[in-house]
């Protein structure tokens, strides 16, 4: 298939998501846009919401793993897993009792004005690293196999992704990707399918003699005993357990789809039924994984990692099997952008900038600030992704583990301390430098670990470690609660 075709595929893809953003974002307001007005459907937001979690990374960087550590990744799923149901049990009531529309609120009447902005701040940095991250990955894919081809730079490939995410998410905020978002899950999962049943059948297997073909290479194997390693099963579990917690419970972009649900049963479902389906398509992108790998062995393709499915996809199956594949990757690569560009919008008019709060300004100014920063943030994004081109890293799911691990660490760590202690701190700018601290104390004891601790390795389990030292410095400016 021409990459001219290909291209006005992914136009003609667009099109669509504007329509469907034209359609439902008629009649919105802020409140559409902040938080869908609380009416939306726990189905759709569940549905919608795998292809957020997943985005292009695991689309892309998920079955390149397989050929390194075989099906390691279902360690860290397995946490997700545990993660979810604290989220959707702990967290969720939490939320709905108090009616936020920002999660961050809580850390206001909790603990004082600092400790609200720094974790809408730490929420704005780490979002922001970890969606362009993303972003620059699937972008990525699409210049080098189709805008190259066309010699199209890649400041214009982005610029104009950027610009597509912009138009469909004006106006209708939450209230219009909670739709697109369930559209698009359903392309990529599709996606997803197709490819596996087409691999497998040109290979000429079954599913049972699949699975003994990748059992044969090591490619099954699941669980790492290395204690020392930081792919150790008990790390991996917590990890992945508190990462959801951090990257889902803790996170604007995904809960903000959540308490637009209507109520917290219906919240609750969405959060479990979820967790289920995610674990299920993990598995999915894990299998594809190692037929991939199975595939290029017998074609003799010497390709591994992030460029493995995109080669396969590209320049070995049929073109409809590449049109497949370029509609989930595209499909991927939206919601993920999408929502943490709303999010972000959100955070930042309502966090930093109070702007429900703000009696100078009518409803017409708040939307034109409104805009004004989702504008604002449209091109922060652009920046972020060239940034990423020239650093040029392959290992963006490592990337992205790592920026959350500092940015959601001191997060976690703000929440389980006012949740599990009565103790109020000191006000001022303490919890900021605690906050700030965590990080750097966390840096040095990752980057001198196996120096110190015979050869011991921090791995995913960073994140507890920051959250960890953050509790530790919001106990150390405490008091003893009047209450007890």
């Amino acid at each position: 298939m021409s990459a001219t075709l290909l291209f006005s595929l992914v136009i003609a893809y667009f099109l669509v998501l504007l329509a469907v953003a034209w359609v439902t974002s008629r009649n919105s307001n802020n409140d559409s846009f902040f938080i869908g007005n609380r009416n939306s459907n726990w189905m759709l937001v569940a549905f919608g919401m795998i292809g957020t979690s997943l985005s292009g990374v695991t689309f892309v960087s998920v079955p390149g793993t397989v050929g390194g550590s075989g099906f390691a990744y279902m360690q860290v799923v397995i946490g997700y897993f545990i993660g979810y149901f604290i989220v959707a049990f702990i967290l969720l009531p939490l939320y709905y009792r108090l009616h936020l529309t920002s999660i961050y609120h809580y850390l206001e009447q909790r603990f004082g004005i600092v400790a609200y902005k720094t974790g809408a701040l730490f929420f704005i940095i780490s979002r922001t690293l970890g969606a362009t991250a993303r972003l620059y990955l699937v972008i990525n894919v699409l210049q080098l196999f189709i805008l190259d081809n066309l010699h199209v730079p890649f400041w214009v490939t982005t610029f104009v992704i950027l610009l597509m995410i912009l138009l469909y998410t004006f106006e209708g905020g939450v209230k219009t990707i909670v739709f697109t978002d369930t559209l698009q899950t359903t392309f990529m999962l599709l996606g997803l399918v197709v490819c596996i049943v087409y691999i497998t059948r040109s290979l000429g297997f079954s599913f049972g003699e699949t699975m003994s073909a990748l059992n044969a290479k090591g490619y099954t194997r699941i669980f790492n005993p290395d204690v020392n390693s930081g792919g150790f099963w008990l790390k991996q579990i917590l990890g992945g357990a508190f990462i959801t917690v951090g990257m889902t419970g803790l996170d604007q972009e995904m809960m903000q789809k959540n308490i637009s649900v209507k109520n917290l049963g219906d919240s609750q479902k969405n959060m479990v039924s979820f967790s289920i389906v995610l674990v299920l398509v993990n598995f999915l992108f894990l299998l594809l994984g190692g037929l991939l790998y199975l595939f290029a062995e017998s074609k003799q393709i010497g390709i591994k990692g992030d460029d493995l499915f995109p080669t396969v996809a590209l320049s070995y199956l049929p073109p409809v099997i590449s049109f497949v594949f370029i509609i989930g990757l595209i499909s991927a690569l939206f919601p993920s952008a999408d929502g943490a560009l709303t999010a972000l919008t959100s955070s930042f008019c309502i966090d930093l900038l109070g702007l429900k709060k703000r009696d100078d300004l009518d409803e017409k100014g708040k939307t034109k600030t409104r805009r004004s920063v989702h504008l604002t943030f449209t091109v922060v994004f652009f920046l972020c992704v060239m940034i990423f081109k020239w650093i040029d890293n392959k290992s963006i799911i490592d990337i992205i583990l790592k920026i959350a691990g500092y940015t959601y660490g001191p997060l976690l760590g703000l929440f389980a301390f006012g949740i599990f202690s009565k103790r109020p701190v000191k006000q001022g700018y303490a919890v900021l430098i605690v906050c700030l601290a965590a990080p750097v104390i966390c840096y040095i004891l990752s980057d001198n670990a196996a120096r110190w601790f015979n050869g011991f390795q921090i791995g995913i389990e960073l994140l507890i470690l920051n959250a960890l030292i953050t509790i530790a410095g919001l106990w150390m400016i405490s008091k003893k609660s009047e209450l007890g």
